[in-house]
């Protein structure tokens, strides 16, 4: 079977930045639904479009087709005094950004009594290789169409 709309796509997907940092292994296999769902880069879904079980893929990836270029307007500096104790530079936290939509922040410096916060995905700005390995193609289920994801082994568990 060849990979097209509303397949259930497993791969193997080794990811590292310009420098070979990696990160992502591809070690562990990922299922996901084809078509423009949302999971997994448009440009990686639009190399494996057409293609069967066995097909592996090099691409280099500018940050545009990756995560997106960075966004300054996305760091904000919040006072210390907003947070619970124990306030940590790489946490996470999730709250609305000046566009009213919800956000995931990191704690990118804590600064006196200012925490600085950025936007931004953690990988925004980069510049990533991937290599990609169809393990499976198969037909996906009216219910994980539905729901915009893989069910089972390796995809999503309700």
């Amino acid at each position: 079977m060849n990979i097209s709309k509303d397949t259930a796509v497993t791969i193997r997907l080794k990811v590292s930045d310009q420098q070979g940092q990696l990160i992502e292994n591809g070690k562990e296999p990922v299922a996901y639904l084809h078509g423009g769902y949302g999971n997994l880069l448009p440009k990686v879904e639009e190399a494996l479009e057409g293609q069967a079980a066995g097909f592996k893929a090099h691409l280099d990836l500018s940050a545009a087709d990756a995560f997106g270029e960075r966004d300054e307007a996305l760091v904000q500096s919040i006072p210390k005094t907003q947070f619970p104790p124990g306030v940590k530079v790489g946490g996470q936290l999730e709250g609305r950004g000046e566009d009213g939509r919800t956000h995931v922040f990191t704690v990118i410096k804590i600064k006196g009594p200012e925490v600085i916060l950025d936007a931004n995905h953690p990988l925004a700005g980069k510049h990533l290789k991937v290599s990609v390995e169809v393990m499976d193609v198969r037909a996906a289920t009216a219910e994980e169409i539905t729901h915009g994801h893989v069910h089972g082994e390796h995809g999503h568990h309700h």
